[in-house]
């Protein structure tokens, strides 16, 4: 199974709709609120290649993007995939 990373904040809709997707598909992920966690920003920018919008998500360390990167893969076909890998 894949490991999922999602960078988030707490009040963004985006981010919920991100989790409510991935949640939906059973899949376990590594949340990092960078409200909490401020230090995990800098992180988060780094390897998001620059993104300082949240959520930024990675699977197996490839940078997926944001929610509607997200949403596109399911709408495409490939998030199982991308989640069974």
């Amino acid at each position: 199974m894949a490991e999922i990373k999602i960078y988030t904040k707490s009040w963004c809709p985006y981010c919920v709709s991100a989790k409510e997707l991935l949640k939906s598909k059973n899949v376990s992920f590594i949340e990092i609120d960078i409200e909490r966690q401020p230090e995990q920003r800098a992180e988060m920018i780094e390897r998001a290649h620059g993104g300082i919008t949240v959520p930024q998500i990675f699977i197996n360390d490839d940078h997926i993007g944001g929610c509607d990167d997200l949403h596109a893969l399911e709408r495409d076909g490939k998030l199982d995939a991308r989640l069974k890998a």
